[in-house]
């Protein structure tokens, strides 16, 4: 059974005790994440990363050559502004994009 991956954890605000070897700049976890793998962090299929890349509304995503990335720091940003209190919120039902 595969389990899929959890956002990296957020920094925390009060400095915490690093593995040896690490440096200052480092964050747990990788980087940029590849679409299947953004995919599963946020529970949706690839494909639907896809159609967002291309009728928008997506993460922010890198292009290196024909590589597609996104950085965790935009997924988990895109995620986060998809918070609502309650199904009347402005912005809560309405599509980004169309299907």
């Amino acid at each position: 059974m595969h389990v899929p991956r959890s956002f990296p954890p957020a920094p925390a605000t009060a400095a915490a005790p690093r593995p040896a070897g690490a440096s200052g700049g480092e964050a747990v976890g990788p980087e940029f994440l590849t679409t299947q793998e953004a995919a599963e962090i946020l529970r949706l299929s690839p494909r639907t990363l896809e159609k967002h890349r291309v009728l928008g509304g997506g993460p922010r995503f890198r292009k290196f050559g024909a590589r597609v990335l996104y950085a965790a720091a935009d997924v988990r940003a895109w995620a986060d502004g998809r918070a609502y209190e309650m199904t009347s919120d402005p912005g809560c039902g309405q599509r980004s994009s169309v299907r």
